[in-house]
C-alpha cells in the first residue's frame, strides 16, 4: 500500500494537521488523504445534526450562519494548517470590495481580485511543489472564487439592470440586498462546501437558512398541491444512501486501479522506451479512468452532505410530482459520463457545478462571437497554469470540432434500422473512451514534456484523425448520401434576413421590374430544392417540384424524387400582403426564382413577355393573385350556404314559442319534467301543455340552443373577412 501513498501524496509541502499520522500509516495512505477523508465523513455526520437540531424551525438564521461557519473554520485548519489564512483572505478582500464600490462596475472588479489572489496561491504551489498531487489550499480557493464572483455578479443583476432584460436564470439568482458580513463568510467558508464543493449561489443557500427552499421549490412545481398550505419538508435520507454508497464504490476502484496504473508511471524514461502504440493508448485510458474515480468520490460525498443537512432539494420530479429530486448541486452524473456517445454530453456531465458558474459569469454576458474564446480563457486561468491543462483544452477543443463534421460525414447510414443505430451508439461509445483518455492526461500529468513525449510515443495519431476528419474528410466523404434522412437534412436551409450571395438582388429586381427589398421572399437554387428568403420563416412540404422542359413553353414535366420517402422541405416567408407559396408551376414560371435544372444542357432562357399562342403570358404576380381570388371566392359561397343554413334554424326555433305557431319539435323528457311511461315525449308548441303555458325546462333548451347556434354564426362570419384581409392561404 505504500505504493499508493507515493501515488496520491508526497506530503513534503503538506501543512495540515498530523496527528492521524499513525493511522494513515496503518491504512498505506498519505496522511492528507486521511484527514480529507476526516473532515468529509465528520461533515456528513454534522450535516445531519445540523438539519435536525438547527432547524429554521428551533433557532435563528444566524445560529444557523454562526454555527456552519465555525466548523468550515476548523475543518480548514485541520487540513491545510497555517494555509488556511488564505480561504479566509480571499473573501475578506472580496467583501470589501463589494461593501464599497459601485455595483455598476463591482463584478468585474470582484473578478478581477479573485483571479489575481488565486493565481497568486497557484504560482506559488507550482514554484514550491511543482507536479505534486497532495492536499493544498488551491481546492477550497476555487470553490470560494466561483462564489465571490457569481454573487457579485446577482449584486450587479439585482441593482442596476431591469428584470426584463435578464434570463431567467439571472432574474433567479439577482439579489437586491448587500449581504451581511456574517451571511457573506457563511456562504463562503460554510462546512457543508469548503472542501470539494459544490458550488450553491447565494440566494439558494439564504433560502436553505432561513428555511424557505422547501416551500420554494415545492410551489415551483405544478403537480404539488401547496393549496392547504401544509407543505411537508421530503427526506432527503434515501438519496444520501444512494450517494455514499456510490462515493464509497468510487473510493475502492480509484484504490484498486490506481495502483495497477499510476499517472507518474508516464513520466518514466523506461515505460516510454518499454510500451507500444497499443499498449500506450490503453494505458492513457486506463490511468486517466482511474483519476476521474477519485473526483467522482469527493464530489458524490460533497452532495451527500449538502443534502443530508437540506441543502439541494430542487422540487419534485415531474414525472409523479410527488417523488422529491435533490440534484441541485450535483457536480457529476457517473453513468452518464463514463458512457456518453460524443464529447458534448460528457462535458456536460462533468463537473457541472463549474459549468453553470462559467456561463452565469461569462458566456451568457459577452458577444456569442466570443464567448467560447472567453469561456475557454477563463475556465483555463481558473485551474492554474500547469502546461499540462493547456495541451487537455487544445487538444479537446480540436477533437470536439473533429467529432461535430464526423457526426455529420457516418451518422445518417446508421440510422435505418434500431439494430444500425444500436450499434452506432457502441462504437461512438467505445471511440469516445479513447480520445477522451488521450486528451485528458495531460490534464493529470502536468507537465508539458513528458506529456509531449507521450503523444509522440502513439506519433500523435488522433490529432491526425481529427485534422483528416476535419480537411480532407470532409470535402470528399458525401456527408450522409447513404440514407433518406440525410437527404431531408441537406434540403433544410437556415433562415436569415439578407438576400442570398447565391443571387444577386438587383439582378432579380430588375426581372420582375421592382426593387428587391429585405423582406421580399427570394426564391434560389439549392442542393436539396428551393429556398425562399424574407421577414418570418416558415416550412411546407413539397412533394416535388417541377422544370421547364422548353424555351417559352406553358408546359411542364414532373422531375423524380430522389426517394419514394424524400420530400422538399421549404422555408418561405409569410407576409401580410401577396407574400405565399409558390406551386410548383408558378415556381417554374416565376422571374423570382431560380428552379432546379434538368440533367443535360441546360436550355436558353425564354424571352421576357415572349408571345405563346398567340397571347402574352400574365405575370406571376397576376396569376396568383387570380388564384387566390377564386379560391377566396369558393370559400365564401360555401360558408354563406352554410350561415345562411343556421341563420334559418335558428329563426324556425325563436318562431316556436310565438303564439299561434303550428307544428313543434319533439323533445326527450327528463326525470323532472312531467310523468309518464318510458317513451313519452313532450311536445312543445306555442302552448305547450293543457294549460296554454310554456314549460320551463323546454325554454331553457331553445335558449341554450339559440345561443350555440349564434356562437357559431358569428364565428363563420369572421372567415370571410379573414380572407378579404389576406392573412389566411
Amino acid at each position: 500500500m505504500q505504493q499508493l501513498a507515493n501515488i496520491i501524496g508526497a506530503n513534503a509541502y503538506y501543512d495540515g494537521s498530523r496527528v492521524f499520522t499513525w493511522l494513515a500509516e496503518m491504512c498505506g495512505l498519505s496522511v492528507d488523504l486521511v484527514n480529507f477523508l476526516i473532515t468529509q465523513f465528520l461533515a456528513l455526520i454534522l450535516a445531519s445534526t445540523f438539519r435536525s437540531y438547527l432547524h429554521p424551525s428551533k433557532v435563528s438564521a444566524s445560529t444557523r450562519h454562526v454555527i456552519g461557519l465555525v466548523i468550515g473554520l476548523f475543518f480548514g485548519y485541520f487540513c491545510f494548517g497555517q494555509q488556511a489564512i488564505h480561504i479566509a483572505g480571499l473573501p475578506a478582500v472580496c467583501y470589501v470590495v463589494i461593501r464599497t464600490q459601485n455595483p455598476q462596475i463591482v463584478q468585474r472588479l470582484v473578478m478581477v481580485v479573485a483571479l489575481i489572489y488565486l493565481s497568486c496561491i497557484h504560482l506559488h504551489r507550482q514554484y514550491y511543489d511543482y507536479g505534486s498531487y497532495s492536499l493544498d489550499i488551491t481546492g477550497p480557493l476555487m470553490i470560494i472564487t466561483q462564489k465571490v464572483t457569481s454573487l457579485a455578479f446577482s449584486i450587479h443583476d439585482g441593482f442596476t439592470r431591469e428584470m426584463k432584460d435578464l434570463t431567467a436564470t439571472q432574474q433567479q439568482h439577482a439579489i437586491q440586498k448587500l449581504p451581511s458580513a456574517l451571511e457573506f463568510f457563511s456562504y463562503t467558508l460554510h462546512f457543508q462546501g469548503l472542501m470539494a464543493g459544490p458550488l450553491v449561489f447565494y440566494k439558494d443557500y439564504i433560502d436553505f437558512i432561513e428555511g424557505c427552499h422547501i416551500l420554494k421549490q415545492a410551489s415551483a412545481n405544478a403537480n404539488y398541491d401547496i393549496d392547504k398550505k401544509i407543505v411537508h419538508e421530503p427526506s432527503p435520507v434515501k438519496a444520501v444512501v444512494k450517494k455514499v454508497i456510490a462515493s464509497l464504490v468510487c473510493a475502492l476502484i480509484f484504490i484498486k486501479f490506481a495502483t495497477i496504473y499510476p499517472i507518474k508511471t508516464m513520466k518514466d524514461d523506461g515505460f516510454i522506451e518499454s510500451s507500444g502504440f497499443f499498449y500506450s493508448l490503453w494505458y492513457m485510458m486506463m490511468a486517466t479512468t482511474a483519476v476521474r474515480f477519485k473526483y467522482y468520490f469527493a464530489w458524490l460525498m460533497a452532495d451527500a452532505i449538502c443534502n443530508n443537512s437540506g441543502l439541494g432539494f430542487n422540487g419534485y420530479d415531474e414525472r409523479d410530482g410527488v417523488t422529491p429530486r435533490w440534484d441541485m448541486l450535483s457536480n457529476i452524473q457517473v453513468l452518464e459520463f463514463e458512457f456518453g456517445t460524443n464529447f458534448r454530453n460528457c462535458i456536460n456531465a462533468w463537473n457541472a457545478g463549474t459549468n453553470r458558474w462559467l456561463r452565469m459569469v461569462v458566456f451568457e454576458r459577452v458577444p456569442k462571437r466570443y464567448g467560447t474564446l472567453l469561456t475557454f480563457s477563463l475556465s483555463a486561468l481558473w485551474h492554474g497554469f500547469y502546461p499540462g491543462y493547456y495541451l487537455t483544452f487544445a487538444t479537446g477543443a480540436l477533437i470536439v470540432v473533429a467529432a461535430r463534421t464526423a457526426r455529420k460525414l457516418f451518422r445518417a447510414p446508421f440510422q435505418r434500422t434500431g439494430t444500425s443505430r444500436a450499434l452506432y451508439d457502441v462504437l461512438t461509445c467505445l471511440v469516445t473512451r479513447v480520445f477522451m483518455g488521450y486528451a485528458t492526461f495531460p490534464f493529470v500529468l502536468l507537465e508539458f514534456k513528458a506529456s509531449l513525449r507521450m503523444y509522440l510515443n502513439v506519433f500523435m495519431c488522433l490529432h491526425l484523425v481529427a485534422m483528416i476528419t476535419m480537411f480532407v474528410l470532409s470535402k470528399f466523404v458525401p456527408g450522409g448520401a447513404a440514407g433518406p434522412l440525410s437527404a431531408r437534412a441537406r434540403t433544410k436551409v437556415k433562415l436569415d434576413d439578407e438576400p442570398s450571395p447565391m443571387i444577386d438582388p438587383a439582378t432579380t429586381a430588375a426581372a420582375v421590374g421592382e426593387s428587391v427589398t429585405k423582406n421580399t421572399p427570394v426564391a434560389i437554387e439549392s442542393e436539396g430544392g428551393i429556398r425562399f428568403r424574407g421577414e418570418n420563416g416558415r416550412r411546407a412540404i413539397v412533394p416535388e417540384l417541377s422544370h421547364p422542359t422548353a424555351a417559352g413553353s406553358g408546359e411542364a414535366v414532373k422531375k423524380p424524387s430522389p426517394d419514394p420517402d424524400t420530400s422538399i422541405i421549404i422555408n418561405y416567408t409569410t407576409n401580410k400582403t401577396d407574400e405565399h407559396l409558390l406551386s410548383a408551376e408558378d415556381n417554374n414560371n416565376s422571374a423570382t426564382s431560380t428552379t432546379m435544372k434538368p440533367p443535360g444542357p441546360a436550355p436558353p432562357p425564354p424571352p421576357p413577355q415572349a408571345i405563346v399562342n398567340g397571347k402574352s403570358p400574365k405575370p406571376a404576380r397576376e396569376r396568383i393573385k387570380e388564384k387566390l381570388e377564386q379560391e377566396t371566392r369558393n370559400l365564401e359561397e360555401f360558408i354563406d350556404k352554410t350561415v345562411t343554413g343556421f341563420v334559418e334554424l335558428k329563426d324556425d326555433l325563436m318562431r316556436m314559442n310565438e303564439p299561434g305557431t303550428i307544428g313543434g319539435l319533439y323533445i326527450p323528457r327528463n326525470g323532472g319534467i312531467a310523468s309518464g311511461g318510458a317513451g313519452d315525449a313532450l311536445i312543445v308548441n306555442g302552448n305547450s301543455g293543457s294549460n296554454g303555458t310554456t314549460h320551463g325546462s323546454s325554454g331553457a333548451f331553445l335558449k341554450k340552443e339559440i345561443d350555440a347556434l349564434n356562437a357559431a354564426v358569428q364565428q363563420a362570419n369572421v372567415l370571410p373577412a379573414v380572407l378579404s384581409n389576406g392573412h389566411a392561404k
